[in-house]
């Protein structure tokens, strides 16, 4: 509880510093892994890092090259929960530090609920339930050192039964930190010999690429690259780890007196969990560019099935910072798709002609399939979306993260309108395959103009288009709308155009300029919390206006 509850208060914590820091150091190997490791170290979680850059895979602002050496020093970094139990939880009165910490960490998380100084509350009351913890277990193993025996030795059988134990404590306590600490206590206690949790140790850094694989499982194809990665890695340095064990901690052991050290079995394990995964980045190292273009070469299919969300993974919800980021970029494709939903309709021969229409594909027909394709496709997507924002409702927040959620939701409602209006307008004009007698063309061809005009500038493939931008486009397709509206109406009260026909048009044109209006929105809503500052610089520049 201690360790879920400091690693959950660190992360919100640290949410907008670990997005700075990791996208601006990852321009090299050396950099990348010094951030991986550096975060990991002081956030204490190599999950909240692995998820991280996962997103950041997902979102496009690390390629999967600088990905994987920030995963590697994750590895790393997560060595450092080890030194932390090793050193000062068996080092120190913990009863001096605990209980203090503890109250510390209450007082904040409730004066400051919501904020970042709430989540340092939680994270700093979980390190001084973590160190509670290990005085509990270290009392526990301690009473029961005398009277029971675990199986000891380097016989393979045993040393296979200890890996089992911190591979099954790790998918258990989802925490390979919480096994760990578990190890370290037994070995301190006498329980264990560090032969026997050093080989607990590899069966928990192997026990967190479970919650990697499970993690991938219907994710996206870069994060189902990078959960390999990070999977393949765990393997590779563990089975180093294991056929070097006996070897390693007698080397080790050896160092220690050499160097005048204390060889108490903690500090040996805390020693050898750190060893064995630099070992690994340095098995990595001449693999990497390798690695890389393998796993670039797999999971191709969901990448092109264009309903699948290309931003969106369950991993980023751990980071709900993250996670918006994500939403913005995923919604800002949703928007896309439901304009070139909206412009499949401007294709249909009874809105084009069938000049038009031959160019942009086919007849009737052919036009009202590619619009059914893009409307599924569209819905498809909506509901990954409603799915995501659902599950990030129930994540805890920073109070940024959440008053960015409901120009988000907006965003996705204003999306799935467009796409609505845009099927009713079809339907409404499936009885007239063709234009009939009496409809203003001139209007009619100049309010379709005006919107594939402003379609174009909302398509997803292109830069995004300025706020102003947008509305004047909006503008000029309204006018046209207007025009076209009074002509209809003219038309039909003059009996060139029969009323049924009238009203039809009416309703069609009506609908496809709403769902112009919703697309709009979403345009101009998405660019301004894409411009606006977040976090303190928001709070700052805002204090400042």
């Amino acid at each position: 509880m201690g360790m879920e509850l400091m690693t959950d208060g660190l992360r919100l914590a640290a949410g907008p510093a670990l997005e700075r820091i990791l996208t601006a150091s990852t321009r090299t190997r050396w950099r990348g892994l010094a951030a991986g490791a550096l975060v990991t170290a002081v956030v204490q979680s190599s999950s909240a890092v692995t998820v991280a850059t996962i997103g950041f895979v997902n979102a496009g602002l690390l390629n999967l090259g600088q990905a994987l050496w920030v995963l590697f020093g994750a590895n790393v970094g997560t060595t450092m929960t080890g030194w932390i139990v090793a050193v000062l939880g068996f080092g120190l009165k913990i009863d001096l530090l605990a209980l203090p910490l503890i109250g510390l960490g209450v007082g904040l998380r409730v004066t400051g609920h919501g904020t970042r100084r709430g989540a340092l509350g939680t994270a700093c009351a979980g390190f001084g339930l973590l160190f509670l913890g290990i005085d509990v277990l270290r009392g526990a193993f301690g009473d029961v050192a005398q009277q029971i025996s675990l199986p000891a030795g380097s016989d393979w059988r045993v040393v296979l039964t200890q890996l089992l134990a911190g591979l099954v404590l790790t998918v258990l306590m989802q925490s390979s930190s919480a096994a760990l600490t578990l190890a370290l206590s037994a070995a301190g206690a006498g329980l264990l010999s560090a032969h026997g949790a050093a080989a607990v140790v590899i069966g928990a850094n192997i026990g967190t690429s479970v919650k990697a694989v499970l993690a991938a499982l219907g994710a996206t194809p870069n994060a189902r690259r990078a959960a390999s990665a990070h999977v393949l890695f765990n393997l590779l340095t563990g089975l180093v780890a294991l056929a070097l064990l006996p070897w390693l901690v007698q080397w080790l052991l050896q160092a220690m007196h050499a160097l005048g050290l204390d060889d108490s079995p903690a500090l040996t394990v805390a020693l050898f969990h750190t060893v064995f995964n630099v070992l690994g980045v340095v098995l990595m190292w001449p693999l990497a560019g390798r690695l890389t273009r393998w796993l670039q070469a797999r999971f191709r299919t969901a990448e092109e099935d264009e309903s699948r969300p290309r931003f969106l993974d369950a991993t980023v919800l751990a980071v709900p910072v993250l996670a918006l980021d994500a939403l913005h970029r995923e919604l800002g494709r949703f928007r896309g798709l439901a304009a070139r939903s909206l412009g499949t309709v401007f294709d249909l021969p009874t809105l084009a002609g069938d000049a038009v229409a031959e160019r942009a594909g086919g007849d009737d027909a052919a036009v009202r399939a590619r619009l059914a394709r893009a409307r599924a496709v569209a819905l498809a997507l909506q509901r990954a979306v409603a799915d995501f924002v659902v599950r990030l409702q129930r994540a805890e927040m920073s109070a940024d993260s959440a008053a960015r959620l409901p120009d988000m939701l907006r965003v996705a409602r204003y999306a799935e309108v467009a796409v609505e209006l845009a099927d009713e307008a079809a339907e409404a004009l499936a009885p007239w395959p063709t234009p009939p007698v009496g409809v203003p063309a001139l209007e009619l061809a100049a309010f379709r103009r005006r919107s594939v005009a402003l379609l174009a500038l909302l398509d997803d493939a292109a830069p995004a288009p300025s706020p102003a931008a947008s509305e004047a486009a909006l503008r000029e397709a309204e006018d046209a709308y207007a025009v076209l509206k009074a002509a209809l109406l003219r038309a039909g009260a003059e009996g060139r155009l029969p009323i049924e026909a009238m009203e039809a048009w009416l309703r069609a044109s009506s609908e496809l300029r709403r769902s112009l209006q919703q697309l709009v929105k979403a345009a101009v809503v998405l660019q301004r919390a894409a411009d606006a500052p977040t976090g303190d610089d928001g709070r700052a520049q805002a204090a400042a206006g």
